[in-house]
Parts: C-alpha cells; structure tokens; sequence
C-alpha cells in the first residue's frame, strides 16, 4: 500500500469492471490493489460509476451488481460535493479551460490533500497546486 492519498477518477474503477478491456482492466485492479486504503473518490465518481456501468460498458453490468459495487466503494474515502466545492470548481473551469466535471474532480482531490490524480481524461502530468494528474494507462 502506498501512503499518500491518491484520487482515482471514474475512468480507473470502471476499467477494473471492464471485460472488453483485458489490458486496461488488468491495469486497474492494480493500481486499485496497490493503492488500497488511501484511495479517495467523490461523491460525483459514485453517481458516474454506476450510470456508466450499467448503460454504457460494452458488457453493463446488471444494476444490482452496480449498486453493490457502489456500496463498497461508499466504503472509501468519499468527498462529498458540496456548494463550495462547485463553486471552486467552477472558477477552476473558467480559468484553465477545463470541462465543469473534470474541475470538479481536481477540485475534490484538492479539497482532501491528494498529491495524485490518476485519470485517463485529463492531461498527463499536469499540475493543480498539490495535486499532479497520472494516466495509469499511458
């Protein structure tokens, strides 16, 4: 287990639940096993997770099983999305040019002292203040 605190966005925990992707699966319970324990997600990655893996995946998962893997991820370290936080996320979009739910993903790493990001949509080694955007699957 690693020590920091490590945002995971969407992307990583549904490609651990993707069977149409060996590589990128295989990649993802990885980097979820190694970091277990210090994993933080937001309240925003739940609902993203569970609309995803049952209507988008190429294989979805059965609803039932989406919301039990929901209840275990509630297990983690869970940001909630909160009127200031959007806020902050808003004035983060504005000034980098980020979409308002990318914003909100730095901005809730932000807000529980994560060094790392691990995304697959935002750009590779970028920084916002403390927190350094990873792509686990480059």
């Amino acid at each position: 287990m690693n020590g920091d605190k490590a945002f995971v966005d969407t992307n990583v925990l549904l490609y651990a639940v993707d069977t149409s992707s060996p590589a990128k699966r295989a990649r993802a319970v990885s980097l979820l096993a190694e970091f277990a324990g210090s994993i933080v997600i937001s309240t925003q990655v739940l609902l993203e997770f569970y609309v995803t893996a049952t209507r988008k995946l190429a294989k979805p998962l059965l609803p039932e099983e989406a919301e039990r893997r929901v209840h275990e991820l509630s297990g983690t370290d869970v940001v909630e999305v909160t009127v200031p936080l959007v806020r902050t996320a808003v004035a983060l979009s504005r000034e980098h040019r980020l979409s308002l739910w990318d914003a909100l993903i730095v901005e809730s790493a932000r807000a529980r002292g994560c060094r790392r990001l691990f995304s697959e949509d935002l750009q590779h080694g970028r920084e916002f203040g403390i927190v350094r955007v990873e792509n686990p699957f480059r």
